[in-house]
């Protein structure tokens, strides 16, 4: 035997006597069905829910959200008001790190801020620059672990604000954007990292193995966010129906937001479906602006065209009630009095009609077939305006347009929802403001902005609820919006996924739950 031939001889001998190596493990993955893709992945910047839900897996915020409503820690663990309620020293926590492995400072936390209120797109600019709430008059980062804000005036709902789902006030790493500026990779220091975002069919997250969560108990956003998955996925189906099937064959582990008609076909093919109290506001959108609409006879005469029990019973199946305020159920500021708007009643708003002049010119309502509740609450409410006298088209367009003619104020009539809200004060702040000034503004009433800012002042609820009644009395006069229902959380899970419950944000939690 030749020595080459030894030599490979004894290799493989060796080789044999070695233990065999372990197959490759798939990593576990969470996968989330959603109705639409996200529009972005820089905080603050072209957002809808879907977004939110996306960037708050990637991102923290200094505070955050608990199940209770109430504002608990987050990226900063504790916090000091000083100065008379004008000064919010925060202490970020220790050893929080960025997705690229470099450590948490105040000044990310600044340069985010900074690029945020500099942006004219930024939907929650006024809230912050003086315009709809206390201005922050400056951000600053006196040593790394400490950030400071300073206010202009006491505010009792800052930290409300801070927290909002839909102001993305996070920390990220300045290597998100390009040497141009913009932006081109998300980085942040939350406990998921992107691993690639495929348009219209996914957006793949990966658990970040070095994240050191925050020692608070977890509770709704706030607090530790423990990862029991190695990834999570969120897979865009545009089918309600398709969805659901998923679901049942596996494909994804969890349906955000299911159909209500769904529930009892879903539960009897052994998923398991879970409830709970919604703060996302059905609504239509009125364009006071518009040469027709701007008459508020014609506004109460559509009011009184509309069953919105009707409404709400059809769409929810009793999960969820009509509510035409700003104020939902799950909040601690609800009382039937908000319950109150002018009543059903056609031959009123045929009457009003006639003292209105109007002469059969057409209604534009804008809808789209994306979100199921818009469109059906659309098709509802174009059957019951026909009936009352007025002359309604059906104006069925892609989310992507009818989301920018709502920014841009480019509708008569919108079947729309907001978001959840926190804090009645926080929705009211979607649509009452200066319309000159905010194109998205519902109502400019100088009182109702008046009252809305006196609510912002202060942190005493009593005072608060008071106010907020004050203003639902004068939407239900001037009705420059109509609230249908608070959409019911109903969410539905394979039965081999353990700890996922809803909660009234309606925003997925994926720490926690198990496969």
């Amino acid at each position: 035997m030749t020595r080459t031939l030894w030599t490979l001889s004894l290799m493989i001998v060796l080789a044999s006597m070695l233990p065999a190596s372990a197959p490759a493990q798939t990593p576990s993955r969470l996968v989330i069905g959603m109705n639409a893709d996200i529009r972005s992945l820089e905080p603050g910047v072209n957002r809808d829910s879907n977004t939110d839900t996306v960037i708050h897996q990637i991102f923290e915020g200094l505070v955050a959200y608990r199940r209770d409503l109430t504002v608990g820690p987050a990226l900063a663990d504790s916090w000091q008001v000083s100065d008379e309620g004008r000064t919010y020293t925060f202490t970020l926590r220790e050893g929080a790190t960025f997705h690229n492995g470099k450590p948490v400072t105040s000044a990310e936390v600044k340069w985010v801020w900074d690029r945020l209120i500099g942006a004219s797109t930024w939907a929650c600019r006024a809230i912050f620059d003086g315009r709809s709430g206390a201005r922050v008059a400056a951000v600053e980062a006196p040593d790394p672990r400490t950030v400071v804000f300073r206010l202009d005036r006491s505010s009792g709902v800052f930290l409300k604000q801070l927290a909002n789902l839909q102001c993305h006030i996070v920390a990220a790493h300045p290597d998100s954007v390009d040497a141009e500026g913009r932006w081109a990779n998300p980085i942040g220091s939350g406990p998921l990292r992107l691993r690639e975002w495929r348009r219209a069919e996914y957006v793949l997250l990966d658990r970040v193995p070095d994240y050191r969560s925050s020692a608070a108990p977890a509770d709704g956003f706030s607090g530790a966010r423990v990862m029991q998955v190695d990834q999570v996925q969120f897979r865009i189906i545009p089918d309600s129906s398709a969805r659901e099937a998923a679901l049942v064959t596996g494909a994804v582990d969890v349906v955000h937001q299911i159909e209500p008609q769904q529930i009892d076909t879903l539960k009897q093919r052994g998923m398991t479906v879970t409830a709970a109290l919604g703060l996302s506001w059905s609504t239509l959108l009125l364009q006071t602006d518009d040469p027709l609409l701007s008459n508020v006879k014609i506004r109460q005469a559509i009011a009184h065209a509309l069953d919105l029990k009707q409404i709400a019973e059809a769409r929810n199946i009793g999960m969820a009630e009509a509510n035409p305020s700003a104020v939902s159920e799950a909040t601690a500021f609800f009382s039937p009095a908000y319950l109150q708007w002018p009543a059903h009643d056609p031959a009123r708003a045929r009457a009003l009609l006639r003292e209105a002049g109007y002469r059969g010119e057409p209604l534009w309502l804008q809808t789209n077939r994306q979100f199921a509740n818009m469109y059906q609450n659309a098709v509802m409410a174009e059957a019951m305006l026909s009936a009352a006298g007025f002359r309604v088209q059906l104006e069925v367009i892609d989310w992507a347009t009818q989301l920018s003619n709502y920014l841009n104020g480019r509708f008569q009539i919108q079947s729309f929802g907001f978001s959840a809200r926190f804090d009645p004060g926080l929705m009211y702040a979607t649509f009452i403001a200066d319309k000159i000034q905010t194109k998205t503004a519902q109502y400019g009433n100088a009182e109702a902005i008046r009252l809305l800012a006196e609510s912002e002042r202060t942190s005493d609820d009593r005072t608060r609820a008071g106010l907020f009644a004050q203003l639902h009395a004068m939407i239900r006069q001037d009705v420059p919006i109509i609230g249908l229902y608070f959409n019911p959380n109903v969410e539905a899970s394979h039965p081999r996924v353990q700890g996922y419950r809803p909660w009234p944000a309606g925003q997925p939690i994926t720490w926690g739950v198990t496969k």
